[in-house]
């Protein structure tokens, strides 16, 4: 039996309406050490705003992160899974379309969860350097109160 996307999935994903501002969807993603949030409208899946959204398209646009919405700068109809969908179907998707997140919605349309590259190269690749980084605890911010030095680590 293949695996599920249920079963990697980060579920309760993080979900704002499309009239949030950007301010709010940062500070959400920020509380939640998240790089994405869902956008609804009402209860089904709208789109999805991603951290690099808010920096390329909001910040360094110049655009008013207290007046500019989410719904406006979230991409419009994300590819989905589904919950029983196999997780090789969502790792073709994913490569196909070169995209990092794929949002899990329940019948309807509403969200149940997410499948991030992460979460498929902890179950994947355990032993990597990418599940590595994905599976560590979050470094609170700033870390150092002086520059870190540079490393060679090869």
């Amino acid at each position: 039996m293949s695996r599920l996307v249920r079963n990697l999935m980060t579920r309760g994903p993080i979900c704002l309406p499309a009239d949030a501002t950007l301010t709010e969807a940062a500070e959400h993603m920020a509380d939640h050490d998240i790089g994405d949030i869902l956008v609804l409208d009402g209860a089904t899946l709208r789109g999805i705003l991603t951290d690099r959204d808010l920096v390329v398209r909001g910040v360094a646009a110049g655009r008013d992160p207290d007046s500019t919405t989410v719904g406006e700068l979230a991409t419009g109809h994300p590819l989905v899974l589904g919950p029983e969908d196999p997780v090789d179907f969502a790792l073709r998707l994913m490569r196909r379309h070169a995209v990092r997140r794929l949002p899990v919605c329940a019948e309807g349309g509403r969200p149940v969860g997410i499948l991030t590259l992460g979460d498929l190269a902890e179950d994947r690749a355990p032993a990597s350097a990418l599940a590595a980084i994905c599976a560590a605890d979050p470094t609170p911010w700033p870390q150092h109160s002086e520059p870190p030095v540079a490393t060679n680590l090869l």
